[in-house]
């Protein structure tokens, strides 16, 4: 003790109490020295063992639960995509080497329950032998996590089984293949989603991991606190299971009839179809191909011999694999064609540049500028109506048309209609295109006339759809979406996603009347295989020349709907260089949306004509 310490004592305490404090004082040294020697000794003769405790515990007391992954399901409720209930195979190699009994019974079980090799094992051995936590296989269905249940709890044949474990997990699977493929999307690895919905709703469709908190209590037992995932919601798309089977089995067809022809290459380039409710905007299917398998993504051998895919480097099997997940639909753009000319008509109708009591001279070509630009008849269509000028598509008709609108208002109507916008469509990777149409700075007198039918400007699918919608249904321009409602687990609607009107592009009048000039296509002009019995059809007809035009190279396409009053109905066909000896045919996309229709009009209950309607079901 200090001098001062002695000194304050000696004064505060008498001679004894100093002694029993010096005592006490010893004494408490004397016990610290005890208890370290204790836990010294403790952790040299069994540290291993309480170690083991409590790895255990963090491993087999304190593990994540894995959230579920919400469904996609379609209009009705039918999954398309969802999550099953799957486990991994876990390892503790520590556990397994704790004794060498437990090493063969163990590697035996794996072999035998699970198909792991004992190679597998030894390496984990040699390289991480005191691994708790080694993941030797994913995705174990029920049955065979019921079957190492029962050898794990049979403890008479299999004692010296250690180290084993099964944890839960999810598995993405798509019941329906390559079905709506584009829409859909799929996961990678972590529930991220990659294209389709699985993309855009990513954060939606995924939940939250609970914990599963274990602890030894004073009288050694294990206590347990358990935080519950969260589960993610379901996403209710616009999608119709039946009509997106349609679609898909026509497109199919379309393209493994004329795999073998002469010319090499596959049935197209892309084939792609959009139905659409134009009443709300709402998605009823959309489809493409190629397609590919949800459940297998980066699966190339449908399109590719296995002596190509040996031959590709890395670099491009990935941008087969880009080109393959895209949506054609969303993502391509082109020049559309003869399909453009009701919007044209339109623009002209509400501009006043045209009364819809005009004639036109088509002596089957037109000299604008420094060109000689031909129609589609080069003999000439001779004077025809307005009404004239659709049916037939004539070309030299719509030119003067284009003029009369002027380039000012030309292009102020081909954003008002949406072209070089974005639709706001809830699908990923959206094309932009402000920069592929001309400004009225930039258009010349050659421009503005091939603009007019179609030509020398670049749209998408799910624009041009969006736009004719607005056409047929007296001007209402919507928001094209493929998302309908937002649903918990149980079911119950957490969110409706309601139509959202943007904008109006004409007038009541001039909707009725382009109508009337589209329903003359059908009737009168190249959309007439689509004149289905008992069903009022309207449409138009498109053949657009691929640059550089010297090629031959054609996108073919067919935009229609149904009925003609109040349509409820809208179907697009495009088909990019069908793999025909002539691709400049629309009747090709024509037949396909007349098919199309044929069997989806009667299972939507589309308004049916007073007429005919035994005529209809015979056909």
């Amino acid at each position: 003790m200090t001098k001062k310490v002695k000194k304050i004592l000696r004064k505060k305490f008498p001679k004894f109490m100093q002694k029993k404090l010096v005592i006490l004082y010893v004494g408490i040294i004397l016990a610290f020295a005890g208890l370290v020697v204790r836990i010294t000794y403790i952790n040299a003769a069994s540290g291993e063992e309480y170690t083991k405790i409590v790895l255990d515990q963090q491993q087999y007391d304190s593990r994540t639960i894995p959230y579920k992954r919400g469904d996609i399901v379609d209009r009705n409720g039918t999954k398309l995509a969802t999550s099953e209930r799957v486990y991994n195979v876990v390892l503790d190699v520590k556990a397994m080497l704790d004794d060498e009994d437990y090493v063969e019974p163990t590697k035996q079980v794996l072999k035998d329950c699970f198909g792991i090799e004992e190679e597998t094992v030894d390496n984990l051995i040699e390289n991480n032998p005191d691994s708790r936590y080694s993941v030797l296989l994913k995705g174990i269905d029920y049955e065979t996590a019921q079957k190492f249940n029962a050898i794990d709890e049979d403890d008479e044949n299999y004692p010296n089984v250690r180290g084993i474990w099964l944890e839960d997990d999810y598995q993405r699977t798509y019941p329906y293949s390559t079905l709506a493929s584009d829409v859909i999307g799929f996961t990678v690895d972590g529930n991220v989603g990659n294209g389709g919905i699985e993309g855009c709703y990513n954060s939606t469709l995924n939940g939250t991991d609970g914990r599963e908190y274990g602890y030894l209590d004073s009288g050694s037992s294990v206590e347990r606190t358990v935080k519950e995932p969260v589960n993610g919601k379901t996403v209710v798309s616009t999608i119709d299971l039946q009509v997106q089977s349609v679609v898909e089995k026509y497109i199919q067809q379309f393209n493994d009839e004329r795999k073998n022809n002469a010319t090499p290459g596959e049935g197209s380039k892309n084939t792609a179809v959009m139905v659409m409710n134009p009443q709300n905007g709402e998605i009823l299917a959309e489809a493409s191909y190629p397609n590919y398998d949800l459940n297998n993504p980066r699966d190339l051998t449908k399109y590719y011999t296995q002596e190509q895919l040996d031959a590709m480097s890395d670099q491009e099997k990935l941008d087969a694999l880009n080109n393959l997940w895209k949506n054609f639909c969303v993502t391509d753009t082109y020049e559309p064609g003869s399909t453009i000319k009701p919007f044209t008509v339109a623009a002209a109708l509400e501009t006043g540049a045209l009364t819809g009591e005009e004639t036109f001279y088509c002596g089957g070509s037109l000299h604008i500028g420094d060109y000689d630009i031909h129609c589609i008849n080069r003999d000439g269509h001779g004077t025809l109506t307005v009404k004239g000028a659709i049916e037939n598509s004539c070309n030299v008709a719509l030119m003067q048309i284009g003029e009369m609108i002027g380039a000012v208002d030309f292009t102020k109507y081909q954003h008002i209609f949406g072209f070089g916008e974005m639709t706001g469509i809830d699908l990923p990777g959206e094309a932009e295109t402000s920069g592929l149409l001309y400004t009225a700075d930039n258009m010349d007198e050659t421009s503005l006339a091939t603009n007019a039918f179609g030509q020398n400007f670049n749209v998408t699918m799910t624009q041009m759809m969006a736009g004719f919608c607005s056409l047929i249904n007296g001007g209402y321009y919507y928001e094209p979406h493929i998302v309908k409602q937002i649903q918990d687990e149980n079911g119950n609607v957490i969110e409706n996603v309601d139509p959202v009107l943007v904008k109006r592009t004409v007038s009541e009048e001039t909707s009725t009347l382009v109508k009337d000039y589209m329903r003359g296509v059908v009737l009168e002009g190249s959309g007439q295989p689509a004149d289905i019995a008992g069903y009022e059809v309207g449409g138009k007809t498109g053949t657009a020349e691929k640059l550089p035009r010297s090629e031959g190279k054609n996108l073919v396409s067919f935009i229609a709907y149904a009925p003609q009053e109040n349509p409820e109905i809208a179907v697009y066909v495009v088909i990019d260089e069908p793999n025909e000896y002539d691709q400049a045919q629309s009747s090709l996309a024509v037949q396909m949306a007349s098919d199309i229709m044929k069997e989806i009009f009667p299972y939507l209950g589309i308004t049916q004509t007073a007429v005919d309607q035994t005529a209809a079901e015979a056909q």
